[in-house]
């Protein structure tokens, strides 16, 4: 964990609001797939020149003394570092905007530590000229995968390769980050099984959810020797909805506790990756994503269509997967608008709920699922902070079921051919 050192306004916690959330048809399930701790607020982006790993080893007359003396020489390393030019200590004060304690031994007359120093882009660059202007790229999802123990992980539960890509601060980097919290119903939607699809209407919508133009995908396999042992990890860097090999590393914590130093180095080296393959042309946004724009050759037409038949057909093997089955009784017919079914069978009909936040969506399926009549509920698309769209096999006609949702307390209105509902 980094420790930040009279910072004067460099850092804001920025949450990040939940997005689309796919949750199951049980309500006790969704919640339990979306609730508790898991989402980790990415730190605000700094355009400042962030210096990190810079050694010191100093003795005075005192350790508070030994501190102060540490810290001016680390700005004056840190600053030779981004080879800037020569100036007097108090001049490199006068550029420094916080100093980050990445660790530190204080002794009664030593200072050992590696420290972090952070000059204010504005007050430096009339002595850097135009460094770190160079063009950035376009927006990039980032979602960091977790392997470990024979398992995948992205933002399902809260987890160190997280929050060290959260507390990265990508300001001085060429590569346009996109990172989600990784709370609520995100947790749902980025896995790692989503970076293994294919379809770009899939990618799309998620894209466009979080105003992004393209995917990155930081893979860190780590494996534990043994109980306190040394953490070896293994990082993959991957682009793009085909998931794009770009390069590969390999480091080592000697113990547990020095795993977060560790994630902190792959982050970097991550960050050098992607800015090598922006500056070579291999990290630009997949033509094929942009369905909305322009006339599409036709082979990208035949991959778009082809996408959204597959996804019509995942629509329609979930809706087939809450219908009443022969052994369950009854048969299925199409909904009635307003005569009931006939007798020993169901109709399925449309409701629209608003769910302005996640506890709503389990109110509303709890409410739903417990009105008279009501067979099975299925989800079509859920909206955290907007309206979900559920289908509702229901023994009676569309009247009837309006009438039991508003003996279960809901608002109900009804339109041509739905129900719309709320709190």
């Amino acid at each position: 964990m980094r420790h930040h050192i009279h910072p004067p306004r460099l850092r804001r916690i920025a949450l990040i609001a939940s997005g689309l959330a796919l949750a199951g048809s049980a309500g006790w399930l969704a919640y339990a797939q979306v609730g508790g701790e898991r989402g980790i607020a990415p730190i605000t982006a700094s355009t400042d020149i962030e210096v990190l790993d810079v050694e010191v080893d100093v003795r005075a007359d005192t350790g508070l003394e030994a501190r102060d003396k540490a810290w001016i020489e680390a700005q004056v390393k840190a600053w030779e570092k981004i080879d800037g030019p020569e100036l007097s200590e108090s001049q490199i004060t006068g550029l420094v905007s916080a100093i980050i304690v990445q660790s530190e031994r204080l002794g009664p007359k030593r200072y050992i530590a590696k420290l972090g120093v952070v000059f204010d882009r504005a007050r430096a660059s009339r002595y850097l000229g135009s460094e770190g202007r160079a063009e950035r790229s376009a927006p990039m999802l980032l979602l960091p995968v977790t392997m470990s123990g024979g398992t995948a992980m992205v933002y399902e539960q809260r987890n160190p390769w997280q929050r060290a890509w959260a507390q990265y601060q990508s300001g001085s980097s060429r590569i346009n980050y996109t990172r989600p919290s990784g709370a609520g119903g995100e947790s749902l939607l980025l896995t790692y099984g989503q970076t293994g699809r294919r379809s770009r209407v899939w990618w799309r919508d998620i894209l466009d959810d979080f105003g992004a133009a393209d995917v990155l995908v930081p893979i860190a396999e780590l494996h534990y020797t043994f109980p306190g042992g040394p953490v070896e990890g293994r990082f993959i860097a991957r682009h793009g909805p085909d998931s794009q090999y770009l390069d590969s590393f390999e480091l080592t914590a000697e113990t547990p506790e020095q795993l977060p130093q560790m994630l902190d180095r792959a982050v970097l080296r991550f960050d050098e990756i992607f800015t090598q393959a922006l500056a070579n042309g291999t990290l630009r946004p997949d033509p094929t994503l942009n369905i909305g724009m322009g006339d599409l050759n036709p082979a990208v037409a035949r991959l778009v269509e082809l996408g959204r038949r597959l996804k019509a057909q995942d629509a329609a093997e979930a809706e087939r997967s809450i219908l009443p089955t022969p052994e369950s009784g009854g048969t299925i017919t199409s909904a009635p608008i307003d005569n009931p079914p006939p007798e020993g069978s169901v109709a399925l009909y449309t409701v629209q709920v608003a769910t302005p936040d996640a506890p709503s969506f389990d109110d509303a399926m709890a409410g739903i699922r417990g009105a008279a009549g009501v067979r099975a509920i299925g989800v079509r698309s859920t909206a955290i902070g907007g309206t979900t769209v559920l289908t509702i096999s229901y023994a009676g006609s569309i009247d009837d079921l309006a009438k039991a949702l508003r003996e279960r307390r809901f608002n109900v209105q009804r339109g041509s051919n739905a129900l719309i509902i709320s709190r």
